[in-house]
């Protein structure tokens, strides 16, 4: 099933990152660290390559994903031009403190009252840009919550005599070219669900659980994943969890055991996993690079 959501606003919110994109000095992409390149905006990419603008990227919700891939990625990104990566969780002041003096070397002429480091939060929607605005302003001014798209409008703060932090909407963007992508942004509630099937979504999710984290279902949901693909793990789920249709005939009701299975992931207790890394990122690139090549080869002549 191939995803795609773009909400009406999200249009004129790009236009006006562009805008702002010229009198910022530093972009703060806000990464989820479960699933950092399906969760990079490349409309974002597109803009700060336009002006020519560094990006300090934060993998954020670290502590919800495997730290072995955290650390491959921050390797990744860490290996680009005008780029700084580093995993934190927007939740812990702590952490959200750090970022400040983080930007800080990436335009190192902008550190004064007369010159002020002009900062802009980026990022797609649900990744925990309001919350590290509110943690940074240490009061709150952005509205957070579960539902993707909360932050509607752009808002520029003084974060301190030297420093202007910039909050923005979430970004998509108008087309998701790899359908892995689209199935991984629905799992971590970074689409609105109004465009996704729960059960479809839940059932890709359990594939790659049970490519790169069996031991995870098996512990959670006492189940024995030899030999199962996705589908029967929700279905599996939904026995287990008592989830079946109105009726006596005992029929699964997969949405609802989807959800189960997505509200847990989303909620760490199935453990830290991380839903992408950049060895399995560059396979499934491979994979797509493949796929008009093979559907060309199977058109009959005419």
């Amino acid at each position: 099933m191939a995803i795609q959501w773009f909400p009406g606003h999200m249009a004129s919110a790009r236009k006006k990152a562009a805008e702002a994109m010229e009198v910022i000095d530093v972009v703060i992409e806000v990464l989820d660290a479960r699933a950092p390149e399906a969760s990079s905006n490349p409309m974002i990419r597109e803009l700060r390559a336009h002006r020519q603008r560094p990006c300090l990227r934060i993998l954020n919700k670290a502590d919800l994903a495997d730290p072995d891939a955290t650390r491959a990625w921050l390797d990744y990104y860490n290996a680009q031009p005008g780029v700084r990566a580093v995993a934190l969780s927007c939740k812990n002041a702590a952490d959200a403190a750090r970022v400040p003096k983080l930007c800080q070397p990436l335009a190192p002429h902008r550190d004064s009252p007369i010159k002020p480091l002009r900062m802009m939060i980026m990022g797609i929607p649900n990744v925990g840009k309001s919350t590290l605005m509110n943690m940074l302003l240490k009061r709150r001014v952005a509205h957070v919550g579960n539902e993707p798209a909360v932050t509607k409008s752009q808002a520029t703060h003084a974060l301190n005599p030297q420093m202007t932090l910039t909050d923005s909407p979430g970004l998509m963007w108008p087309k998701i070219e790899h359908d892995d992508d689209g199935m991984i942004l629905a799992a971590i509630h970074a689409i609105g669900r109004n465009a996704v099937f729960d059960d479809e979504v839940a059932a890709h999710l359990a594939d790659i659980l049970l490519a790169r984290y069996p031991e995870a279902l098996a512990a959670r949901y006492k189940l024995d994943p030899a030999g199962m693909d996705g589908i029967a793990v929700v279905q599996a789920i939904a026995e287990k969890r008592g989830c079946f249709l109105k009726g006596g005939a005992r029929e699964p009701d997969m949405e609802k055991a989807g959800m189960i299975l997505l509200t847990e992931f989303r909620a760490g207790k199935l453990g830290r996993i991380s839903l992408e890394t950049p060895a399995t990122r560059e396979q499934m690139l491979a994979r797509d690079r493949m796929r008009p090549r093979e559907q060309e080869d199977q058109t009959p002549p005419d």
